[in-house]
């Protein structure tokens, strides 16, 4: 007889046992369920939701200005000229309609029946504004309408007093300010970088608004100006503050973004194809509106971004689907009526997006989103409206421009053309056998473990490093790769060129995935890929060709977290018996003040060193002395390359997992990560001279 599992909690389990969490306690009990996480994505999401709601008011055409400000004390400020939230009574809670909004969830004029509120919105009035009250150590909403100014506090969600009328204005618009509350986010830290990003796609979105963000983090000198009157409340003067600002305005709308895109892009065809229209929907209450925008270059790769109600959906969702359908269909329809491509073979959807740089965006009274995050859209009636609006109205494009419609059909039989090399070289190249892994690599030096939650392999480069590394590894768990000089830049390189080239074949075979269209991340050998290479520049480029490989053909295995770079030092520091690694520059000086060890010995020169000869000049090893040192006191060695390491200071810096520092590679920004590609790894030479020259100032040099 089976022994019976212990029981766990009280016996007299009963209705006194049952929680009830009330108002916006559930936010602050599972904040994930709401915002996604409660770290940088997170954080940057409760200015999102903040924004959300100002840039709904601009959809509905009530405002045209938007200001996000970052304040010293870590608050955020957000300011539109929209109508203002309501602050009357609400009829069945019997208090203010403002106080309502921003503590009830579900609770806005996103729900309402009677068209008084938004038609279109981006998300839920009430549950954004409401959660980012309830995540906040302090919030403050001040509205300006119907003449007067009213404000209301918060603490972590709970109105401080009543809304309370506090002057008199003849603007309207809404001003909510809000600090993250620490005991949520445990890092309160804003990327400048990322909100500029984001709130300038958003101009691209909203046609006629301006968007404006002002980082008056670092301004605690000089504190921003007080308005002399309460009805001068609105936008602070960028010449006021000397802070970093910036603005957006594009008239153009998402053909200002399909070029913004494509800038550094090579133009298969001239014309931006664009439709915006609007269409009755069998279960939509108003019309749903199509605004599509592409054009095609010369590169390899697509980019589709997409929007739902002005919410970016990298997931992709029944929008993006009806798009792949109509394309497809509307090129190979016009293809057969031309005859541009010879043969009638018709173009898979692969072959028709190779290149192609397009927008979606869709904006629907009754909007479906997988999640609270709003990652992909599941609303149904999407598909078909994308799919008939655009695919009627791109027909007529090519119809009207043949020599663009020549270009694009003429890129994608490259596609095709391509595409049967690829899978002919495959087919004779990685055998099934060796997909399988019954065939590895001779140059690997596998582990012993067969599950790939506990192997890892280490890529290294060069067959020095790949020695020194293989007698450091653990041979249980970890596999050594090395590879022989800098492999193929597949940004160019179309699929039949990578898996001829060797490198490539042994990495893909090692890996086990396969790759293209028969790529399985189920297959993969190792859950943990680890790129380590030499910390010089020549590293660093190679470390960027395996990244680019990585990106654009096992993207999978970077969303899955699979993909490490290791972290090597670059100093050893011995004084005495004491042996320390300092992995950059700052952390050596550091280093070198906690062993006591001054200034003036710092840059001492290496007593080792000969003096120099009447007339003779100073040996180069003299002022870099402080790269390789050695005194009576201290002893200092600069590592160039892995190789430079015996097996023993290998394993115990860059490999033993109770010691050694990895960078997890994580994909932030696919559309800003497309774009950083193009620029390094593809053919303008402008372009990435332009980008060197413009970021030198912050590379990390090795002289």
């Amino acid at each position: 007889m089976a022994t019976p599992k212990k029981k766990q909690g009280s016996a007299d389990y009963s209705a006194k046992d049952i929680a009830v969490l009330e108002g916006l306690e559930p936010v602050r009990k599972r904040p994930g369920m709401y915002i996604g996480s409660t770290g940088p994505d997170g954080l940057h999401h409760l200015i999102k939701e903040i924004f959300d709601n100002s840039r709904d008011e601009a959809m509905a055409g009530y405002a045209d200005r938007i200001e996000i400000t970052l304040l010293p004390d870590n608050s955020v400020r957000v300011v539109d000229n929209g109508r203002g939230i309501p602050v009357d009574t609400h009829p069945k809670t019997k208090v203010s309609a403002l106080e309502v909004i921003l503590t009830t969830l579900h609770a806005g004029g996103k729900f309402g029946g009677d068209g008084k509120g938004y038609v279109v919105s981006g998300g839920l009035h009430g549950v954004g504004a409401s959660v980012v009250n309830a995540l906040s150590v302090y919030m403050k909403a001040e509205v300006h309408r119907d003449g007067g100014i009213y404000v209301q506090e918060y603490n972590q969600g709970k109105p401080q007093a009543p809304v309370k009328k506090v002057g008199t204005t003849d603007k309207t618009g809404t001003i909510i300010t809000f600090r993250a509350d620490e005991e949520i986010f445990k890092t309160i830290a804003y990327s400048w970088k990322r909100i500029v990003d984001h709130y300038r796609e958003q101009a691209y979105l909203v046609r006629n608004l301006a968007i404006c963000l002002i980082d008056a983090r670092e301004s605690k000198d000089a504190p921003l100006p007080t308005p002399k009157k309460p009805d001068t409340v609105y936008w602070m003067k960028d010449a006021e503050l000397q802070v970093p600002s910036t603005s957006f305005y594009f008239e153009g709308g998402i053909v200002s973004m399909v070029r913004h895109y494509n800038h550094f892009q090579k133009e298969v065809h001239k014309t931006v194809y664009y439709v915006e229209r609007e269409l009755e929907v069998e279960g939509q209450p108003a019309p749903v509106t199509i605004e599509v925008a592409l054009q095609y270059v010369d590169d390899i790769s697509p980019r589709i971004i997409a929007f739902a109600n002005n919410i970016y959906t990298p997931g992709g969702g029944m929008h993006v689907t009806g798009f792949k359908t109509a394309l497809t269909r509307t090129l190979n329809t016009y293809n057969k009526n031309n005859n541009v491509i010879k043969g009638g073979e018709p173009l898979t959807g692969d072959d028709v997006l190779e290149g192609l740089t397009a927008v979606i965006s869709i904006k629907m009274p009754e909007v479906q989103f997988e999640g609270q995050t709003k990652d992909k859209l599941g609303s149904p009636e999407a598909r078909g409206a994308v799919e008939s609006i655009f695919g009627e109205t791109f027909a007529e494009f090519l119809e009207e421009h043949p020599d663009d419609a020549k270009g694009i059909l003429r890129k994608a039989e490259l596609a095709m053309r391509a595409r049967k090399a690829a899978k002919a070289a495959k087919d004779s190249i990685l055998r099934k056998g060796a997909l399988e892994g019954f065939t590895l690599p001779g140059k690997l030096a596998d582990c012993q473990a067969r599950d790939a939650s506990e192997s890892e392999i280490f890529i290294v480069e060069g067959d020095s490093a790949g020695g020194t590394a293989k007698q450091g590894r653990d041979r249980r768990t970890q596999a050594i790769l090395p590879l022989r000089g800098k492999i193929l830049n597949v940004e160019r390189a179309r699929l039949d060129k990578m898996i001829a080239n060797n490198e490539i074949k042994s990495l893909v075979i090692a890996l086990g995935t396969s790759i293209g269209e028969t790529f399985d991340i189920e297959k993969i050998r190792y859950h943990k890929v680890i790129i380590a290479t030499d910390a010089d520049v020549d590293g660093a480029h190679i470390r960027t060709l395996l990244l680019t490989l990585f990106y654009r053909y096992f993207r999978e295995m970077i969303e899955a977290g699979f993909l490490y770079i290791a972290q090597p030092p670059l100093y050893k520091i011995q004084k005495g018996k004491e042996i320390h690694y300092a992995y950059t520059e700052d952390e050596k000086i550091t280093l070198l003040k906690t062993l006591g060890i001054s200034e003036s010995e710092m840059h001492e020169v290496d007593t080792d060193t000969e003096a120099p000869q009447d007339g003779e000049e100073a040996p180069v090893e003299a002022e870099e002395s402080i790269e390789n040192k050695s005194t009576s006191a201290y002893k200092i060695q600069r590592y160039k390359g892995l190789g430079e390491m015996n097996a023993d200071e290998l394993k115990e810096t860059t490999m033993d997992p109770a010691r050694r520092t990895l960078k997890q590679v994580r994909i932030e920004d696919a559309k800003e990560a497309d774009r950083i590609f193009d620029v390094l790894m593809g053919t303008d030479v402008p372009a990435r001279k332009s980008f060197i020259q413009g970021n030198a100032k912050v590379a990390e040099l090795d002289l």
